[in-house]
């Protein structure tokens, strides 16, 4: 407790602490004011040069790809395996495997210490396993204190090396992803997400399938069994460590851990799913009286960020998005069309992304705003970008690059995708000599090259009635999308 003597001295420095603040205001006001200056009149000094940390890479017996980053800042240590894997490989029938699999991964056991032995081991300790697959890949990651990383990397190679898939886990996981089927309609901004996504994909495609009642139903324990024996071996994982750690102690944890792990020899990689465009232009509208505002996607295919044209993409990005934007200053601000509205050419890595526009508008205003929006992705084709847009749009892409190195878990893992997707390790630095180098004539050519407005697919998700001037006004057929749940039996 704080005696009363602690408090009396604590108020007093306060209050002289006050007393001179005071002091300054009324008499020297002039310190103050000759201090303060229009944001536009300010300086900052150039940003340093990006320095990658030092970092060993080395290759196992068994196969298994280690990327070592020390760093004695914190005694932390985390670390991060990327799986060759994805969604993208499920069976049709099956869509939601690769998900459960990663869920049960974790949280059903090891063969030597039960899930919640597993949760008591790490929460005593603040330390942290978690595990997940995307589309394209799958990781695991574990977090602790540098005084716990025996115990916690232990842990760790358990999960990857020894689950147990627990029937009473995969239960519950499953009741989980039902309840989310269930509410998935509850929120517009998930409706005209992935119901956009479906349009261009097509709803087949592995990009924008998404889980059901019966493809749920249709998954076993022996299912993720078998994904996880497909695809988990030690010579189809690349494994970073960054962290409070000597480099040659940790290469003799690694070896204790996963030494031991036998590689597949006879691995085979998938072949990566194809992309390609399913509706070509068209206006698609999802129906929901509730609503008193409108959701809005336009757009079509997109690229990948190993084309020679992605840093002036991303310029083309800056000039179109964002606050000073096109969208925004003449959209939002000038025509005061929407609450919010964006613009973003979006690529992958290893298969074409999106170019997606959109925003939410009033109901009222929807014709408007998709007739502002058309006009500004086609403006970009016809207008050149003017110096002081580009130079803002190039400035913006340049001062936020050094956000891509903030720390050197952020730095590996960077390293450990590019190699995952076969790309340089020098890819960022080249993408920023691409920036540099951006003239407002190469914006104009990308625009005019990827930007295919005959192609653009637009989905609105708002009250029907409400909208007016309806659809109709710009769209010689408006098709309405049934969105309900299906059940179990029909899947």
């Amino acid at each position: 407790m704080i005696s009363d003597k602690h408090r009396i001295r604590n108020f007093y420095r306060i209050g002289l602490i006050v007393i001179a603040i005071l002091f300054v205001l009324v008499y020297h006001p002039s310190a103050i004011a000759a201090t303060a200056k229009h944001y536009t009149e300010l300086e900052f000094p150039p940003l340093k040069q990006v320095q990658i940390p030092k970092y060993d890479r080395y290759e196992m017996p068994n196969g298994m790809v280690v990327y070592l980053m020390p760093d004695r800042d914190l005694p932390l240590v985390g670390g991060t395996a990327i799986i060759r894997t994805g969604d993208r490989w499920e069976p049709p029938a099956r869509v939601g495997l690769a998900n459960l699999t990663g869920v049960v991964l974790r949280t059903g056991g090891t063969q030597k210490h039960s899930a919640d032995e597993l949760n008591q081991l790490l929460e005593q300790r603040a330390a942290a396993v978690e595990v997940g697959i995307s589309d394209a890949f799958g990781s695991a990651s574990f977090s602790a204190l540098s005084e716990d990383l025996e115990m916690v990397f232990g842990l760790f190679a358990e999960v990857l090396q020894q689950p147990i898939f627990a029937q009473e886990k995969l239960d519950l996981a499953k009741t989980q992803i039902r309840g989310g089927i269930a509410r998935r309609n509850d929120d517009p901004n998930g409706i005209v997400g992935r119901e956009f996504q479906k349009l261009v994909y097509g709803s087949d495609s592995p990009y924008a399938r998404t889980v059901e009642y019966a493809t749920l139903d249709n998954i076993s324990r022996q299912d993720l069994v078998d994904f996880y024996r497909q695809y988990f071996h030690p010579n189809n994982l690349i494994l970073g460590i960054v962290g409070d750690f000597d480099s040659q102690n940790m290469r003799s944890l690694i070896q204790k851990y996963f030494g031991k792990w036998k590689s597949q020899p006879n691995l085979s990689q998938p072949q990566i799913p194809t992309a390609s465009q399913s509706k070509l232009g068209g206006l698609y509208f999802v129906d929901r009286p509730q609503l008193t505002q409108s959701y809005v996607q336009v757009g079509h295919l997109g690229g990948r960020f190993n084309s020679p044209d992605y840093p002036t993409l991303d310029v083309m990005n800056q000039v179109l998005n964002g606050f000073g934007g096109r969208l925004f200053n003449s959209v939002r601000s000038r025509q005061g069309l929407a609450y919010s509205v964006y613009g973003v050419w979006s690529p992958r890595f290893d298969y074409p992304g999106l170019f997606v526009a959109g925003g939410q508008t009033r109901s009222a205003a929807t014709v408007p705003f998709l007739r502002a929006i058309r006009t500004e992705i086609e403006k970009l084709q016809t207008d050149i970008v003017q110096p002081d847009e580009l130079q803002r749009a190039k400035e913006s892409v340049l001062n936020s690059f050094v956000f891509n190195f903030e720390n050197p878990s952020q730095t590996l893992s960077r390293l450990m995708r590019y190699e995952y997707f076969g790309y340089p390790a020098d890819f960022l630095f080249r993408y920023q000599r691409g920036v540099q180098i951006t003239t407002a004539a190469d914006v104009q050519r990308v625009a005019k090259k990827y930007l295919q407005p005959e192609k653009l697919v637009t989905l609105v998700v708002g009250n029907g009635t409400a909208i007016q001037p309806p659809l109709s006004a710009i769209a010689s057929e408006v098709i309405p999308i049934d969105i309900t749940i299906p059940d179990a039996k029909s899947g």
